[in-house]
């Protein structure tokens, strides 16, 4: 190989990757983002997560050639791609390399020493790269490529096709400039540069440095936050200190509803203090009910309640009388052991028979009046 067209890729990759650092600290930033089509990610640290700008590779390696070319084994080659990155992982470059190869002492010469006769090949192709891995790490990928390979010595002067298959590792050097390093097998479908042999696999290391052109693309402001919402409209200014108020500033009913708390028929006995005796099955659902009641006056500690206490149809007014007031005394005493301060109680009351809410003819109407009642003092 002529050592000028090396000296000369040389200096274009290196001029190449100085032309763009000058144009990354000249160039003025665009003045309306959404006019560009540049993809790209800005991390804390400056260097482009995905960039889809256009960029030159400058590429510069060596071949292992197929001993069939009754060549030297080695030869230098040099070359330039275009290319973009269609995704974060995927890359397309259209490329051209030459090189030439030095004849050795094969049988094309009939033995003795090399001399200086040469061939030439150059390859026209399009390649495309699949990477893994973070962008600003080395990252790992696969090569695959097609060409047509001209083939140029004194004893041809045509095309073939050719087909690339290889890997290679790959790091973003700044926003702008990528550095590759890849190593590969090609397999050059040549039935007439030597007589008698079809096909050749050469081995190749090349080195590229990728240039994107022009600025990078700002990052994308951020999204504004949504404005707060609008205080509530006050619709009752003149509510007195300490009433419950809705969302609205108006007062609010707080309703703290026992109805699921049944006793059982002629419950509690006098001097039953265990609830959960004197409760109607499931006992369970209706201690959950009273649980929800005394969570109501925790959240809500100016409420103030009357305990009243009810009975059926069944039985002597007297009798129902005290029945009613042993049943009042007994929630009367669950609140309180649960936290409520006996100062928001009033009563303990009993209504006996009066105010039924069930039908006192049937087992069910019965079953709802045998009941207690936290009546909110509003």
């Amino acid at each position: 190989m002529k050592r000028k067209g090396l000296y000369f890729l040389i200096a274009l990759a290196l001029g190449g990757v100085g032309a763009v650092h000058a144009q990354d600290t000249t160039a003025p930033a665009p003045a309306d983002t959404t006019t560009t089509t540049t993809t790209t990610t800005t991390t804390t640290e400056g260097i482009a997560s995905y960039d889809n700008r256009w960029y030159i590779a400058p590429t510069v390696g060596g071949y292992y050639n197929d001993t069939k070319r009754d060549t030297n084994s080695r030869q230098f080659y040099y070359g330039l791609g275009f290319g973009t990155f269609l995704t974060p992982n995927i890359s397309i470059d259209a490329f051209v390399d030459r090189t030439k190869r030095d004849i050795d002492n094969g049988p094309l010469k009939g033995g003795g020493h090399n001399n200086d006769n040469s061939w030439a090949s150059n390859d026209y192709g399009v390649a495309a790269r699949f990477y893994y891995g973070d962008w600003n790490a080395w990252r790992p990928y696969l090569l695959a490529g097609v060409m047509g390979a001209q083939h140029i010595s004194s004893l041809d002067h045509g095309w073939a096709p050719a087909v690339e298959v290889g890997v290679g590792v790959s790091k973003t050097i700044t926003d702008s400039t990528d550095v590759r390093l890849e190593a590969g097998y090609r397999y050059d479908f040549d039935d007439s540069s030597i007589p008698n042999r079809n096909g050749f696999g050469d081995e190749f290391l090349g080195l590229s440095i990728v240039s994107r052109f022009g600025a990078p693309a700002a990052a994308p402001a951020p999204a504004a936050p949504p404005p707060p919402p609008p205080p509530p409209e006050v619709k009752c200014p003149n509510v007195p200190p300490g009433t419950i108020v809705g969302p609205d500033g108006c007062p609010q009913k707080v309703v703290i509803d026992l109805r699921g708390v049944n006793f059982k028929f002629d419950r509690p006995k006098k001097g039953e203090t265990n609830i959960a005796k004197s409760l109607a099955e499931p006992s369970a659902d209706s201690i959950s009910i009273l649980d929800q009641a005394v969570d109501t006056l925790q959240r809500y500690p100016q409420v103030h309640v009357t305990v009243a206490g009810y009975t059926d149809g069944v039985g002597t007014a007297e009798y129902n009388q005290k029945l009613s007031e042993r049943r009042a005394q007994i929630v009367y005493t669950y609140l309180t052991s649960h936290g409520i301060d006996a100062s928001r109680l009033e009563g303990p009351i009993g209504h006996g028979m009066n105010d039924p809410i069930g039908d006192n003819s049937t087992d069910a109407g019965r079953a709802q009046n045998r009941r207690t009642e936290l009546q909110v003092q509003q």
